[in-house]
């Protein structure tokens, strides 16, 4: 008998135009106004801790501040270093420890979310933008164990150039995350979900190069009392 894992997976049409743009549509929108929402939200709490109004509340409205920035650096396309940054200019040297830890939690968020999406799902989001070949490439990956995916990725690459993305993906997962303006290649969010997708990065692993890639400039702010510029 065949192995399955040896024949391509036969893909659905895509669906007409007009359906598959409405829906890629609405996808964007969602993210767009989950995005919106919680930096709005984000942006009033934290001028709100800025001004120390009602001292009795400040860790609460601290906490607070810190769980929204969790949750709004997971999100594709959000800036997340950017956002951590202005965060440590407002608080300083005492909140670097948090905002370091709300940045680890917001970035493994991503990355979890990413590991218990179907990869069905990505597949008929490609189909939807009419990118067949893409989707091609992700039902044949999806039929394929972890060990598997990460040779089958390196296969496709020019192992003389870029062979060492994969052999080197934890390290490379670290830089792509460190890199101001990662925002126009998914943000920190946007690549922890990919690397969740992928199924290429074990979750220990994972955790802990996004735990080390987040922790030099809130280690040096709270260890050393560093200023930022715009502090």
């Amino acid at each position: 008998m065949e192995d399955s894992r040896t024949t391509r997976p036969t893909l659905p049409a895509p669906p007409p135009l007009r359906v598959g743009l409405a829906r890629t549509l609405v996808r964007l929108a969602i993210v767009a106004v989950l995005a919106v929402a919680l930096h709005t939200l984000f942006v009033w709490a934290e001028g709100w801790v800025i001004r120390n109004e009602y001292d009795w509340a400040m860790p609460g409205l601290v906490l607070a501040v810190l769980l929204i920035y969790a949750m709004l650096i997971a999100i594709p396309f959000v800036p997340g270093v950017e956002i951590g940054l202005s965060l440590l200019a407002a608080g300083g040297a005492d909140i670097a420890p948090l905002v370091w830890l709300a940045t680890t939690c917001g970035l493994t968020l991503a990355y979890v979310v990413g590991c218990t999406v179907p990869l069905a799902w990505l597949r008929r989001v490609l189909l939807d933008m009419r990118l067949a070949r893409a989707a091609g490439l992700v039902a044949w990956f999806e039929t394929l164990p972890g060990k598997e995916r990460v040779a089958y990725v390196h296969s496709l690459l020019p192992r003389k150039y870029c062979g060492w993305m994969v052999q080197y993906r934890y390290l490379n997962l670290a830089v792509l995350i460190n890199i101001p303006g990662n925002s126009v290649i998914g943000g920190g969010g946007g690549i922890a979900l990919f690397a969740g997708l992928s199924g290429m990065f074990r979750m220990p692993l994972t955790v802990l190069t996004i735990a080390l890639a987040t922790a030099p400039v809130p280690l040096a702010i709270w260890l050393f009392g560093l200023q930022l510029p715009w502090g």
